[in-house]
Protein backbone atom coordinates (compact mmCIF):
# COMPACT_ATOMS: atom_id res chain seq x y z
CA UNK A 1 0.00 0.00 0.00
CA UNK A 2 1.53 3.44 -0.86
CA UNK A 3 1.62 6.17 1.72
CA UNK A 4 -0.76 8.07 -0.17
CA UNK A 5 -3.05 5.20 0.29
CA UNK A 6 -2.98 5.16 3.70
CA UNK A 7 -3.38 9.06 4.06
CA UNK A 8 -6.32 8.18 2.26
CA UNK A 9 -7.67 5.95 5.04
CA UNK A 10 -6.48 8.90 7.67
CA UNK A 11 -8.79 11.38 5.40
CA UNK A 12 -11.76 9.20 5.99
CA UNK A 13 -10.82 9.17 10.03
CA UNK A 14 -10.77 12.82 9.76
CA UNK A 15 -14.17 13.73 7.63
CA UNK A 16 -16.06 11.17 10.10
CA UNK A 17 -14.93 13.62 13.07
CA UNK A 18 -11.57 11.90 14.59
CA UNK A 19 -9.30 14.52 16.23
CA UNK A 20 -5.86 14.63 14.17
CA UNK A 21 -4.41 14.26 17.66
CA UNK A 22 -6.00 10.86 18.00
CA UNK A 23 -4.63 10.01 14.24
CA UNK A 24 -0.81 11.12 15.29
CA UNK A 25 -1.35 8.64 18.22
CA UNK A 26 -2.28 6.24 16.34
CA UNK A 27 0.81 6.58 13.53
CA UNK A 28 3.41 7.88 16.02
CA UNK A 29 5.33 5.01 15.91
CA UNK A 30 7.35 3.58 12.52
CA UNK A 31 6.67 2.61 9.42
CA UNK A 32 3.24 4.58 10.29
CA UNK A 33 5.50 7.76 11.04
CA UNK A 34 6.21 8.48 7.83
CA UNK A 35 2.06 8.66 7.20
CA UNK A 36 2.12 11.44 9.88
CA UNK A 37 4.81 13.29 8.75
CA UNK A 38 3.64 13.47 5.28
CA UNK A 39 -0.29 14.40 7.40
CA UNK A 40 1.54 17.18 9.38
CA UNK A 41 3.59 19.08 6.81
CA UNK A 42 0.06 19.41 4.79
CA UNK A 43 -2.19 19.66 7.43
CA UNK A 44 0.51 22.91 8.72
CA UNK A 45 0.78 23.99 5.06
CA UNK A 46 -2.46 24.31 4.70
CA UNK A 47 -2.69 26.60 8.13
CA UNK A 48 0.10 28.52 6.05
CA UNK A 49 -1.74 29.30 2.98
CA UNK A 50 -3.55 31.73 4.75
CA UNK A 51 -0.59 33.26 6.48
CA UNK A 52 0.38 35.59 3.39
CA UNK A 53 -3.36 36.25 2.38
CA UNK A 54 -2.92 33.84 -0.77
CA UNK A 55 -5.41 30.78 -0.11
CA UNK A 56 -6.09 30.25 -3.76
CA UNK A 57 -2.03 28.97 -4.54
CA UNK A 58 -2.16 26.13 -5.91
CA UNK A 59 -1.55 23.62 -2.77
CA UNK A 60 -0.65 20.54 -4.92
CA UNK A 61 2.46 22.52 -6.73
CA UNK A 62 3.47 23.35 -3.49
CA UNK A 63 3.13 19.72 -1.72
CA UNK A 64 5.39 18.94 -4.70
CA UNK A 65 8.03 21.17 -3.19
CA UNK A 66 8.23 18.28 -0.54
CA UNK A 67 6.40 15.45 -1.73
CA UNK A 68 6.68 13.02 -5.39
CA UNK A 69 3.05 13.17 -5.59
CA UNK A 70 1.94 10.73 -8.24
CA UNK A 71 -1.24 12.03 -10.68
CA UNK A 72 -3.32 9.38 -9.54
CA UNK A 73 -3.05 10.50 -5.91
CA UNK A 74 -3.07 14.72 -5.97
CA UNK A 75 -6.77 14.56 -5.25
CA UNK A 76 -6.13 12.80 -1.94
CA UNK A 77 -3.18 14.94 -1.35
CA UNK A 78 -5.48 18.68 -2.16
CA UNK A 79 -8.24 16.92 0.15
CA UNK A 80 -5.83 16.30 3.60
CA UNK A 81 -4.95 20.29 2.51
CA UNK A 82 -9.16 21.57 2.31
CA UNK A 83 -10.03 19.52 5.70
CA UNK A 84 -7.07 21.01 7.90
CA UNK A 85 -7.71 24.67 5.86
CA UNK A 86 -11.64 24.12 6.81
CA UNK A 87 -10.97 22.54 10.20
CA UNK A 88 -11.70 25.23 13.46
CA UNK A 89 -8.55 24.13 15.15
CA UNK A 90 -6.10 26.91 14.83
CA UNK A 91 -2.12 26.12 13.91
CA UNK A 92 -1.10 26.20 17.09
CA UNK A 93 -3.58 23.41 18.05
CA UNK A 94 -2.03 21.39 15.27
CA UNK A 95 1.72 22.04 16.46
CA UNK A 96 1.49 21.24 19.74
CA UNK A 97 -0.23 17.54 18.16
CA UNK A 98 2.78 16.89 15.92
CA UNK A 99 5.10 17.91 18.85
CA UNK A 100 3.14 15.61 21.18
CA UNK A 101 4.08 12.84 18.55
CA UNK A 102 7.24 13.56 19.01
CA UNK A 103 7.88 14.39 22.01
CA UNK A 104 11.65 15.18 22.82
CA UNK A 105 12.62 13.91 19.43
CA UNK A 106 14.03 17.55 17.34
CA UNK A 107 15.30 16.18 14.55
CA UNK A 108 11.99 14.81 12.89
CA UNK A 109 10.33 18.25 13.88
CA UNK A 110 13.37 19.93 12.24
CA UNK A 111 12.40 18.03 8.77
CA UNK A 112 9.26 18.72 9.84
CA UNK A 113 10.07 22.53 9.55
CA UNK A 114 12.04 22.43 6.46
CA UNK A 115 8.64 20.94 4.19
CA UNK A 116 7.07 23.80 5.85
CA UNK A 117 9.86 26.17 4.42
CA UNK A 118 9.80 24.82 0.85
CA UNK A 119 5.87 24.98 0.69
CA UNK A 120 6.40 28.58 1.71
CA UNK A 121 9.06 29.36 -0.88
CA UNK A 122 6.84 27.45 -3.33
CA UNK A 123 5.29 30.82 -5.07
CA UNK A 124 9.03 32.16 -5.60
CA UNK A 125 7.93 34.67 -2.37
CA UNK A 126 8.80 34.42 1.34
CA UNK A 127 5.89 36.66 2.88
CA UNK A 128 6.04 37.97 6.30
CA UNK A 129 2.85 36.66 7.59
CA UNK A 130 4.63 33.18 6.77
CA UNK A 131 7.70 34.29 8.85
CA UNK A 132 5.91 34.70 11.95
CA UNK A 133 3.92 31.63 11.38
CA UNK A 134 6.77 29.88 10.95
CA UNK A 135 8.57 31.11 13.80
CA UNK A 136 5.65 30.99 15.98
CA UNK A 137 5.34 27.11 14.99
CA UNK A 138 9.17 26.79 15.82
CA UNK A 139 8.57 27.99 19.18
CA UNK A 140 6.18 25.41 19.95
CA UNK A 141 8.22 22.63 18.67
CA UNK A 142 10.38 24.16 21.32
CA UNK A 143 13.26 25.93 18.99
CA UNK A 144 14.95 28.62 20.05
CA UNK A 145 16.11 32.09 17.72
CA UNK A 146 19.44 30.01 17.08
CA UNK A 147 17.41 27.00 16.05
CA UNK A 148 14.97 28.52 14.11
CA UNK A 149 17.54 30.85 12.44
CA UNK A 150 19.70 28.02 11.17
CA UNK A 151 16.53 26.28 9.49
CA UNK A 152 15.68 29.61 7.65
CA UNK A 153 19.20 30.64 6.38
CA UNK A 154 19.30 26.87 4.82
CA UNK A 155 16.46 27.46 2.69
CA UNK A 156 15.29 31.27 2.46
CA UNK A 157 17.05 32.90 -0.63
CA UNK A 158 16.93 36.70 0.67
CA UNK A 159 17.46 35.63 4.17
CA UNK A 160 20.83 36.25 5.38
CA UNK A 161 22.47 33.70 4.94
CA UNK A 162 25.28 33.73 7.51
CA UNK A 163 27.25 30.62 7.05
CA UNK A 164 27.52 30.45 10.96
CA UNK A 165 23.98 30.88 11.04
CA UNK A 166 23.63 27.95 8.43
CA UNK A 167 25.73 25.57 10.54
CA UNK A 168 24.21 26.42 13.60
CA UNK A 169 27.37 27.39 15.50
CA UNK A 170 28.78 30.95 16.96
CA UNK A 171 30.86 33.06 15.60
CA UNK A 172 33.52 32.53 17.66
CA UNK A 173 33.39 28.67 17.38
CA UNK A 174 37.46 26.80 16.38
CA UNK A 175 37.52 25.85 13.20
CA UNK A 176 37.71 21.93 15.39
CA UNK A 177 33.66 22.78 16.54
CA UNK A 178 32.53 24.00 12.97
CA UNK A 179 33.93 21.25 11.36
CA UNK A 180 32.00 18.84 14.01
CA UNK A 181 29.22 20.81 13.25
CA UNK A 182 29.60 20.26 9.37
CA UNK A 183 29.91 16.73 9.84
CA UNK A 184 26.94 16.29 11.79
CA UNK A 185 24.72 18.32 9.70
CA UNK A 186 26.21 16.11 6.48
CA UNK A 187 25.28 13.07 9.06
CA UNK A 188 21.93 14.09 9.79
CA UNK A 189 20.64 14.62 6.03
CA UNK A 190 21.50 11.30 4.55
CA UNK A 191 18.52 9.79 2.98
CA UNK A 192 18.72 6.92 5.33
CA UNK A 193 19.18 8.68 8.32
CA UNK A 194 15.84 10.77 7.47
CA UNK A 195 13.70 8.17 6.55
CA UNK A 196 14.68 6.15 10.11
CA UNK A 197 13.18 8.95 11.73
CA UNK A 198 9.84 8.87 9.86
CA UNK A 199 10.30 11.42 6.78
CA UNK A 200 8.94 9.75 3.92
CA UNK A 201 11.02 8.09 1.18
CA UNK A 202 8.40 10.45 -1.12
CA UNK A 203 9.74 13.69 0.76
CA UNK A 204 13.51 12.78 0.61
CA UNK A 205 14.60 15.58 -2.13
CA UNK A 206 14.72 17.93 1.08
CA UNK A 207 17.83 16.95 1.84
CA UNK A 208 18.89 18.31 -1.47
CA UNK A 209 18.39 21.97 -0.15
CA UNK A 210 19.81 21.03 3.07
CA UNK A 211 22.60 19.61 1.92
CA UNK A 212 24.07 22.55 -1.15
CA UNK A 213 23.13 25.05 1.89
CA UNK A 214 25.42 23.02 4.68
CA UNK A 215 28.56 22.25 1.74
CA UNK A 216 28.18 26.31 0.37
CA UNK A 217 28.51 27.22 4.02
CA UNK A 218 31.37 24.91 5.10
CA UNK A 219 32.97 26.09 2.27
CA UNK A 220 32.68 30.11 2.74
CA UNK A 221 34.08 29.92 6.19
CA UNK A 222 36.89 27.71 5.01
CA UNK A 223 37.53 30.55 2.36
CA UNK A 224 36.79 33.14 5.26
CA UNK A 225 39.29 31.14 7.97
CA UNK A 226 41.85 29.15 5.36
Amino acid sequence: MSIWSKIAEAIAALAKGESLASIFERLRTPPERSVAFAIAVIALGAKMAKADGLVTRDEVTAFREVFSIPPEDEGKAARVFNLARQDVAGFEDYALSVKRMFGDETEPLCDLMEGLFHIALADGEYHPGEDEFLERVAAIFGFDERRFKTIRARFVPDAERDPFDVLGVPHDASKEEIRAAWRAAVKESHPDQMMARGVPEEAIKMAEVRMAAINAAWEEINRMRP
